[in-house]
């Protein structure tokens, strides 16, 4: 086979279960000012240590992370693995920063593998293909690095080769020693900073050779500003399995150069962090989030929501509390997100259509004065049904309708009422079965 047929083969699961957590997770969290806080701040490698000597988060608890995702209707997971400081969360024996170097002592990856694979969660890691902790990883004058503007760093040379074969054999470590790995989500590539600089055919080979039903996203060559030859008739070998855009849903989803759709994945925060931010209390609703969740959905996208627990290991209440909302929508109505897809029809205008085979579903987010049209279906709807409680809705065929030819409507009230609540403000989910 070919790589389009290889990557529609092994996406056949993730764009059936459509709804992920992504981990944000690790040092960060002590200045619990965003996983960036070295770059931004340009703090050095000595200083930075300070934060490595106090780690020690004692209400770490995979447990109950995995269970906030089952409950919140999540079926796969990311957690960031070693993230752009270089701090890993797994014992690596290439490197002595590290968890189990930490007061601490435990290899967080290990655990947060084994709890959310228990609650029956595809289990995925993130790893930063950059690395500001490396001695070999360009410093001065790179658009990121915390000391590119340090003259103390300005000629001091850097064997790239060292670091990339420090990286591959980091990569070599999590895909043989703990078990099936489901999701490998590299971060980032930029300027010429992408493609073979990162060796990038030879990790893949490895990568595929060790873990053969593995998915990869697409940042060996691209990155949230960008999807790479993924979107072409001839990707390139290391081009991934899904495209990754970041804190945006694409307007007409992604497709190919010949408007075939790619897999995708939109990787949203919760607030406007991924690492855990003391002071950012911008949260999302949990109705934002089910919207936008749909909306993916009906472009023939996933959505990875993230979280970031803090500096003692614990998701912060105000996640929980959303992911609890969100579940219990997702427990009355996953069945339209869950195998669903784009929908033959257009976009109607009070919100959006995703499909499984006859299965329509109507995703309602406005009410309608009279009844509520579902244009282009007249003729076509075998039942319609509320899929929260399966209670049936019957087709209205009332004076005010019968002029409308390819117009199907159906009402939440009576059949004679001209204004009704919605069942569920957040969305109002109806079956349609069609013929």
């Amino acid at each position: 086979m070919g790589i389009i047929e290889d990557r529609e083969k092994r996406t056949r699961w993730f764009l059936s279960d459509r709804f992920g957590m992504f981990i944000h997770w690790g040092l960060y969290a002590i200045p619990a000012r965003g996983e960036w806080i070295r770059s931004f701040e340009k703090i050095s490698k000595e200083d930075y240590m300070e934060y490595f000597h106090e780690f020690n988060p004692v209400n770490f608890d995979p447990k109950a992370w995995a269970r906030a995702a089952r409950n919140a209707g999540m079926k796969y997971a990311v957690m960031t693995a070693k993230h752009h400081d270089g701090f890993c969360l797994f014992d690596s024996a290439l490197t002595d920063f590290k968890s189990t170097n930490t007061k601490f002592r435990r290899d967080f990856i290990r655990e947060y593998l084994e709890a959310f694979r228990s609650e029956g969660i595809k289990a995925g890691l993130y790893y930063s293909i950059i690395d500001w902790n490396h001695d070999d990883y360009p410093a001065f004058g790179d658009r990121f690095h915390p000391m590119r503007d340090n003259e103390s760093y300005k000629g001091r040379q850097h064997n790239f080769n060292n670091y990339l074969d420090y990286m591959h054999g980091q990569v070599r470590e999590l895909c043989t020693n703990y078990g099936k790995i489901d999701i490998i989500w590299f971060d980032f590539s930029y300027d010429d900073m992408k493609c073979e600089r990162w060796r990038a055919t030879e990790l893949t080979n490895m990568v595929r050779s060790l873990q053969p039903d593995i998915i990869i996203d697409n940042r060996l060559e691209g990155a949230g500003d960008g999807y790479g030859s993924i979107i072409s008739s001839s990707p390139e070998l290391y081009s991934g399995d899904f495209a990754s855009p970041e804190q945006i849903i694409p307007p007409e989803g992604v497709t190919d150069s010949a408007g075939n759709p790619v897999p995708w994945e939109a990787c949203v925060t919760l607030n406007n962090s991924w690492g855990y931010n003391s002071s950012d209390k911008t949260y999302k609703s949990p109705k934002l989030i089910i919207r936008k969740l749909v909306e993916c959905v009906s472009k023939n996208g996933n959505m990875l929501l993230n979280v970031g627990p803090n500096a003692k290991g614990e998701i912060p209440e105000e996640s929980l509390a959303i992911l609890s909302q969100i579940g219990r929508w997702m427990k009355l109505n996953g069945e339209s997100i869950y195998g669903c897809c784009k929908a033959e029809f257009p976009k109607p205008e009070w919100g959006y259509y995703t499909q499984k085979g006859k299965l329509l579903y109507a995703h309602v987010f406005d009410g309608n004065i009279g009844p509520l049209p579902l244009i282009g279906l007249k003729g076509k709807i075998k039942n319609v049904r509320l899929l929260s409680d399966g209670s049936e809705i019957k087709l209205i065929d009332s004076w005010n309708t019968k002029i409308y030819d390819s117009e199907s409507f159906i009402n939440f009230g009576s059949e004679g009422s001209l204004t009704y609540p919605l069942p569920d403000e957040i969305d109002t989910v109806v079956q349609l079965e069609l013929l």
